[in-house]
């Protein structure tokens, strides 16, 4: 059933530009507190969001919202989107919202919701507040003297920075490590930093003067040059870059290499498995992630079980099957020991612990596969469907024909943004491209037919 507001990550898009307008927010805010609203009990809702110029025209009007449908509104003000999902469940809150784009350019915004137990709402409730945002709502609202009443909260910020310390070791402090940190402008700027220094590391920080329109501009996990040349500049141990909600990480390594995701994943899951803690007989990943990483985990006698894009895919089966170790190539590292969702500060504290441990340089522990070719390229379009074009569905069945069970191939629409994301990988790297390519310019030409 094709979905009107929601993609794979919460409602998503340009600022003041449906369907990211205050009045949709309010209406968001009454539809979920409507849905939400059960019980004699007081209902309280926390809302917290990322450093964009747009959050504050958006908090106001779900304040608005929530309040009209009888919840009282905690304003965590700028925090990570973990912390949202872990304050709502320590606050008891009925609902938690994120007002955040995560990666994206300051010019959108999105609205992340999370139920009482902290995890991301699933298809069924995303499809209720649906039904219900196309309908006349204001028949729901609350009584005059059943109207909710709205604070800011200080301090809670320090809750999340004391869970995420907590997550380290016992046995391990930073001392001694040199961390370079970029934290992209964005929700992270204060508790990331903080969190690290109080763990005994010399921090040195880059992308933590938000101004509203900076947020993940040429900084961040996204455009991780910045502190690649930092970590070059200060002879840092490691880098750290989060993106705009601090739900996901990238390592830069001593010399200045990228990590991505999966390594990252495969680190964890080999020091889990080490100590005897990984759950489920493997890790959780999507579709996305390398061949390198099935099979590296092969060789450990241990699984790699892949979902659909997005994270809330990855938690559900990990939810499902009993996984505590998922997440994403991009980044998106979810630990359900520690949390409900993906969280960067906490992944990369797992690395820095491993670091630590073993006394090795980061660039020797976090490679530990070596990646198969693969190339991903986006082709964007503006309307109709080019992926159910018949030239289109045929170019696709001879290419999965030529890779054979040498390699793979992923075809998806974004679900973020009007983009078509082609993706192979396979042992030869000449023949992923010439398949990409092949793919790329087979769909542009349905694309622009269509147009």
């Amino acid at each position: 059933m094709t979905r009107r507001y929601f993609g794979t990550d919460g409602i998503r898009g340009h600022s003041n530009v449906f369907p990211m307008t205050p009045d949709l927010a309010m209406k968001v805010g009454i539809a979920v507190g409507t849905i939400f609203r059960n019980g004699s009990h007081r209902h309280r809702v926390v809302i917290g969001k990322d450093t964009r110029l747009s959050g504050y025209m958006l908090e106001n009007a779900m304040v608005a919202g929530f309040t009209a449908a009888g919840l009282d509104v905690f304003l965590l003000g700028p925090i990570p989107t973990p912390a949202v999902a872990m304050l709502t469940r320590s606050l008891r809150a009925d609902v938690g919202v994120m007002i955040s784009a995560s990666h994206n350019p300051y010019e959108d915004n999105g609205i992340k919701l999370f139920g009482p137990d902290g995890y991301k709402l699933s298809d069924e409730l995303e499809t209720r507040i649906e039904d219900l945002l196309d309908k006349d709502i204001y028949g729901q609202l609350a009584k005059s003297g059943e109207i909710g009443r709205a604070k800011r909260v200080e301090g809670d910020i320090y809750r999340y920075i004391e869970h995420a310390k907590r997550t380290l070791p016992r046995d391990v402090t930073l001392h001694g490590l040199r961390v370079a940190i970029d934290c992209a402008n964005g929700a992270a700027y204060k508790v990331a930093p903080l969190a690290l220094w109080e763990l005994g590391a010399e921090v040195v920080t880059i992308g933590n003067e938000p101004n509203g329109t900076n947020i993940n501009l040429d900084c961040g996990s996204t455009a991780p040059e910045r502190l690649q040349k930092k970590v070059h500049e200060v002879r840092a141990d490691i880098g750290i870059a989060l993106d705009g909600d601090a739900d996901r990480v990238i390592i830069v390594d001593e010399n200045g290499e990228i990590i991505d995701g999966d390594q990252l994943m495969a680190v964890i899951g080999e020091s889990f498995a080490d100590d005897g803690k990984l759950t489920g007989g493997g890790i959780v990943a999507t579709v996305m992630s390398n061949l390198g990483l099935e099979r590296f985990l092969g060789d450990k006698g241990l699984t790699l079980a892949r979902t659909k894009v997005g994270d809330r895919y990855v938690v559900e089966h990990m939810r499902n099957h009993d996984f505590n170790v998922g997440g994403e190539q991009s980044g998106h590292i979810v630990l359900s020991d520690f949390g409900t969702t993906g969280d960067g500060l906490v992944a990369a504290l797992q690395i820095l612990a491993r670091v630590k441990r073993l006394g090795r340089p980061v660039s020797e522990i976090c490679r530990r596969f070596e990646p198969v070719p693969q190339l991903l390229k986006n082709v964007r379009f503006s309307g109709g469907k080019p992926l159910e074009d018949a030239v289109v569905r045929q170019a696709i069945a001879d290419a999965e024909a030529e890779l054979g069970s040498r390699g793979r191939l992923v075809i998806r629409p974004s679900g973020t943004e009007p983009l078509i994301r082609v993706m192979a990988e396979g042992d030869d790297q000449a023949q992923v491209e010439k398949i990409v390519n092949g793919l790329v310019e087979v769909i542009a030409n349905a694309r622009s037919e269509a147009a």
